[in-house]
């Protein structure tokens, strides 16, 4: 299993495993920048999740998805605030890895 301590580490992690491709989140909607394709959250594949604890700020907590397109295959990386700061379509979203 890959460990990262960082972000940047979990991207790197990501983009050495071929995540390169980006996707944007928009309401109830996941846009795979590759092929054009927008998708509901149920459909994109969530392959890895990488979540960091905000240690002394809460403000610091981040989350890093390793998503695949069901259209195109592509795969690719999401990285947003999580906790108190997190995007509410991001939060849509990981209500899925709890399914």
């Amino acid at each position: 299993m890959d460990t990262a301590e960082t972000v940047t580490q979990a991207v790197e992690i990501l983009t050495a495993k071929g995540y390169s491709s980006d996707f944007a989140l928009d309401q109830a909607i996941v846009h795979c920048r590759a092929c054009g394709a927008e998708h509901p959250f149920a459909k994109p594949t969530i392959r890895h999740t990488f979540r960091f604890e905000g240690v002394s700020d809460p403000g610091d907590e981040a989350i890093v998805l390793g998503i695949e397109c069901p259209a195109c295959h592509c795969r690719g990386i999401i990285v947003s605030a999580y906790g108190p700061d997190a995007d509410p379509h991001l939060l849509a979203l990981l209500d899925r890895l709890a399914e």
